[in-house]
Parts: structure tokens; C-alpha cells; sequence
């Protein structure tokens, strides 16, 4: 089992009202809001990233791209700051229903993370509110409520994160999309590379002291994005379609692409070093999410080209 490390911090109210939700719930109902996770989760993220960027609208999926990676950087920042251990750590009576990393032990604080603050949440909140401040369409506006404190609910229903947690995340969510754009329009479209170089340096002072899978991947996610954007719009230039059927084939073939991808990357390695944790560890995570981000958003479009040929 992982060493338990961290810091122990909480308000009685919160532990009193998780006994309360799992004891109320059971299993059953647990199970059921358990599902409510996975709206801010990976795979809901590229999806959303990935229809849009390859087919519907890229410069909303650059907009709403660049808030994800600020975000999917800056919360692991910060947990690795305060260090708060997950409730279960230190509450026999709180069980974990949803674990960060289900292949792994519950316990590991590498591959489950800090709790302080709610990466679920952050996402929710940046993925479904950076879509309302887009699209203002009442539809829209009602997700960015709903789904964030949803996924919220439901990350304290399972045990995986304090109240408290959840709140933070929420709010940095919220001052993530509303900031970041500020500063890229402050910026202008000319030195936005300049912007992605800032915002990445800042970034990488996690290097000094983050310990938790989590802050690599999204370091990693973040340089790619960030590479892929600019070979993107000096390079490729591809257009965006309204055929459904490229649609299906773009998003189809770029999300097998990210999951292949990433696999072949980790051949070349054991299991045991990939889940060791040291710094080498996660050194070699950064380089595998840069380069599976990178192929997938900048050179994985060069073969729309091809459509062209269907076309015809």
C-alpha cells in the first residue's frame, strides 16, 4: 500500500454531512450519483475538445482548450501546497466509492492525489461554463449550473473529496474562465505564443515540489495543446466541416489515435516505474501527454486533406 502522507484538515460539519449522504444513499444510490463523476472527467473532456477543435468549431475549442489547461495545471498546483488528504484517509466511517485512479491503491496519494481543491470540479465548472460564456444559448446557461454542482455532489457522495473541496474548485473554475480570456485578449492574437511561454514557465515551477501524477499529466496536456495551437495556425490551417459524416470519421479516428498513442508510449516502460512516483516517473508522463496532445491536435489534422478526395 502507498504511504499515507499528507495533512489532515477539516470542519466537523463536512464529515458529519458525508456520514450522513453514504449512510442515506446506501450503495445503490451512491452508485447512481457516483455517475454524475464523470462529467468532469477525462474522457468527457476530450470529447467535447475533440469534436469541436476537429469539427465544429476550433477557434471555441482553442478558447475553451486554453481554459482546461490552465486549469488541469493550476489545480494540482495548489493541492500539492496544502496537501489534504482524501476524507477516507481519516475517516473509517467515509468509504471511497470512485477512486482518481482505478487501477490503483486507494491509498497511493501519487496516483489518487491530494484532495484540496476538487479537480472534478474545476473542470466542470471551466468546461461547462467556458460553453455558456460562448454559446449564449439558456440551454448552455443552465449546464454551467447544474452539471458543475452536480459533479461537485457527487465527488463528496463518493467520498473522494471534503465540501470545502468542492467549493474551491468551483470558484477557481470560475475565476479561471473568466480571467484567462481577459488576458489573452489583453495580449491580442499576435503574441498569444508569447502568452502560451508565460503561462508555461509559471506552470513548470511545479517541478520543484508537485509529487502527484496528476500535475505532469496536465503539464504535459498543457505543452501540447499549447504546441499544437500554434503548428495549427502557422502550419495546417484546416477548415472545419458541416458534414456529419466527416465528423464521425474525425473525432472516431482522433480518439483512437490519443488512446493508441498513449499506449505505445508506455511500452518501453515497466508498470512498476510508470506507478512509481519518483520524479523520473513523471518526467517521462510529461513527455508521453506532450507528444499523444501534440500529435493529436496539431498533426493528426493533416489528413483532412484527404476529405477533399471524398469530395469529389
Amino acid at each position: 500500500m502507498g504511504a499515507v502522507v499528507g495533512n489532515s484538515f477539516w470542519f466537523e460539519f463536512e464529515v458529519k454531512l458525508m456520514e450522513f449522504l453514504q449512510n442515506t444513499l446506501g450503495e445503490a444510490g451512491i452508485s447512481i450519483i457516483s455517475f454524475f463523476s464523470a462529467f468532469g472527467e477525462e474522457m468527457i473532456l476530450i470529447l467535447a475538445l475533440g469534436f469541436l477543435f476537429w469539427c465544429y468549431d476550433k477557434k471555441a475549442a482553442t478558447y475553451i482548450g486554453i481554459n482546461i489547461m490552465v486549469g488541469v495545471v493550476f489545480n494540482p498546483l495548489i493541492k500539492n501546497i496544502f496537501w489534504r488528504r482524501r476524507p477516507y484517509f481519516d475517516h473509517e466511517t467515509i468509504k471511497c466509492f470512485r477512486p482518481v485512479d482505478k487501477g490503483a491503491d486507494i491509498y497511493d496519494i501519487a496516483a489518487q492525489g491530494f484532495s484540496f481543491p476538487s479537480g472534478h470540479s474545476t473542470n466542470a465548472t471551466i468546461l461547462y461554463g467556458s460553453f455558456s460564456r460562448i454559446y449564449k444559448n439558456p440551454v448552455f446557461r443552465v449546464m454551467a449550473f447544474a452539471l458543475p454542482f452536480l459533479v461537485g455532489f457527487s465527488r463528496v457522495v463518493v467520498g473522494c473529496h471534503y465540501p470545502t473541496d468542492v467549493v474551491f474548485g468551483w470558484l477557481s473554475g470560475a475565476i479561471i474562465i473568466f480571467a484567462i480570456p481577459w488576458i489573452f485578449e489583453k495580449f491580442g492574437e499576435e503574441k498569444r505564443w508569447l502568452l502560451y511561454l508565460i503561462i508555461f514557465l509559471i506552470s513548470c515551477l511545479g517541478l520543484l515540489y508537485c509529487k502527484t501524477s496528476d500535475y505532469f499529466t496536465g503539464l504535459g496536456l498543457m505543452g501540447g495543446f499549447f504546441l499544437a495551437s500554434e503548428f495549427d495556425a502557422r502550419v495546417v490551417k484546416f477548415e472545419n466541416t458541416k458534414k456529419p459524416l466527416f465528423w464521425a470519421t474525425r473525432l472516431i479516428g482522433g480518439l483512437l489515435l490519443y488512446f493508441v498513442l498513449n499506449s505505445l508510449l508506455k511500452l518501453p516502460f515497466s508498470k512498476e516505474f510508470l506507478d512509481s512516483g519518483t520524479f523520473l516517473a513523471g518526467i517521462v508522463r510529461f513527455c508521453r501527454y506532450t507528444i499523444v496532445c501534440f500529435v493529436t491536435i496539431g498533426v493528426y489534422p493533416l489528413i483532412f486533406r484527404l476529405e477533399k478526395k471524398w469530395r469529389m
